[in-house]
């Protein structure tokens, strides 16, 4: 199973908007624990192409941020479980998820009509 998380290279955090992520940190999971893990671009894609370009990287869970409507309509089309509303390191987060303990927000939505300060 490949978990993969949006994923902050500054911090290593979870990056906190889906469709501006720049990378993504992918975890390859066996008998629940994590064997292997990379960190790859977004592979030039935003928005809504990221969730098939996910699904052919065989991702089948995505822990991110906060996310639009379209991103959840393309995650559930593609068939990628997602994980929504989640802060803080990347890799305590997938530890966290596969013990059962990892606490999600499904209300963790991504308006569009905020400002950025930047």
């Amino acid at each position: 199973m490949i978990i993969a998380a949006t994923y902050d290279m500054e911090s290593g955090n979870v990056f906190q908007h889906f469709g501006k992520t720049q990378n993504f940190k992918l975890y390859t999971v066996e008998d629940g624990k994590i064997v292997n893990s990379r960190i790859i671009d977004n592979g030039g894609f935003g928005h809504h192409d990221l969730a098939t370009y996910l699904k052919s990287l065989g991702v089948s869970t995505l822990i991110l941020g906060n996310r639009g409507q379209g991103a959840i309509d393309a995650l559930k089309n593609a068939g990628i479980r997602e994980i929504p509303g989640i802060t803080g390191n990347a890799d305590k987060s997938v530890e966290a998820l596969l013990v059962g303990m990892l606490i999600f927000n499904p209300n963790a939505i991504c308006s569009h009509q905020h400002h950025h300060n930047n």
